[in-house]
């Protein structure tokens, strides 16, 4: 076996850490047949298998009370920031008892009972949204933080400027996280990215940029945590450059075919973050049986999950309007 340096990890910590990508993993893993095999998801899912390590190792750091903003391939974030693996499955279901009612599907997720505020369809405009809720934070004086996920090809639109030249003009508590997964939905990003890219840009605007190899879920969190206490500390805002990589297509549907054809063979092989957590456990002295335990005890949670929420009713048709805010008529109210 591969020789392993154990001396800076505690085996507590790394064991949760697998907990939750394995969990992760098996919740989308079961999206995936529900879209793909069962019908049961009305419209696409954004799976982040690869991606497993982002999640977990930067939401460790946080506290229930702080506020998380993601993407569009947000289920990895919001489970890891605390959010209900039922509530949320019946949200993709659109099912009574999801998230948002079963009403806001995948893209946009939410559970502000954890401080999550909210998955995003549209690229990069949870930047903006991410800087306007450090500056309430800030205004408040309490000590929570924000971390504002977003993906390379965010960097490409005007929330990204907008968004980060705020936060570091008025020196906000808000960890800026690029989760680098080398794909624009169907384009390679270094194709269409001018200049160094994401932690580049981050500095020109006065951020200090730590970028990492984003598939090493202990690395991760080690630098989440140290981003995090400097923030606490009343520090400016900073981002964390992730190099990870999507082993799905954009979407559960998308074949992908415009990668190379062994890209994300190699990538499973190589360089998977629970595999690679696996091997790390395993040098600590973690038995193979145990690491199977932690493995198969996410696989039956989340099987049991999603039989449950395909066996939960759809919302009542005389919820519709209950969330909906009517303020009446724009041509009437605007003139």
């Amino acid at each position: 076996m591969k020789q392993v340096n154990t001396a800076t990890h505690n085996t507590a910590r790394a064991r949760e850490l697998l907990a939750m990508m394995e969990r992760i993993r098996a919740f989308e893993e079961q999206a995936i047949l529900a879209a793909e095999r069962d019908k049961l998801v009305l419209g696409a899912i954004h799976p982040s298998i690869g991606q497993e390590a982002c999640a977990a190792g930067v939401m460790q750091a946080l506290n229930t009370d702080d506020i998380l903003l993601s993407t569009h391939r947000g289920h990895g974030h919001t489970l890891a920031k605390g959010a209900d693996a039922l509530a949320m499955m019946r949200e993709l279901l659109g099912r009574e008892g999801g998230c948002c009612g079963g009403k806001g599907g995948s893209m946009h997720i939410a559970d502000f009972g954890v401080g999550m505020l909210g998955a995003n369809g549209v690229v990069g405009a949870n930047i903006t949204i991410g800087a306007g809720a450090a500056h309430g934070i800030k205004l408040m004086g309490d000590n929570r933080i924000v971390v504002d996920v977003f993906g390379d090809g965010a960097i490409n639109r005007g929330p990204f400027l907008e968004g980060i030249n705020w936060a570091s003009v008025f020196e906000l508590p808000v960890m800026f996280v690029c989760e680098d997964n080398q794909y624009s939905a169907t384009t390679k990003t270094k194709s269409v990215t001018a200049g160094q890219g994401a932690a580049a840009r981050a500095k020109s605007l006065g951020l200090k940029a730590t970028v990492i190899d984003g598939n090493n879920v202990e690395a991760v969190a080690n630098a989440a945590d140290e981003i995090a206490a400097r923030l606490r500390a009343g520090g400016p805002p900073e981002m964390l450059h992730l190099i990870t990589y999507r082993r799905t297509g954009h979407t559960s549907f998308d074949p992908a075919t415009y990668r190379p054809e062994d890209e994300s063979a190699r990538e499973e092989k190589l360089n998977d973050p629970i595999a690679r957590q696996r091997t790390l456990l395993a040098g600590m002295g973690v038995s193979e049986d145990a690491l199977d335990t932690i493995h198969q005890t996410a696989q039956t949670e989340m099987i049991a999950v999603l039989a449950k929420a395909a066996a939960t009713p759809f919302p009542d048709d005389n919820t519709a309007f209950l969330d909906v805010q009517d303020t009446g008529s724009p041509a009437v109210e605007a003139f």
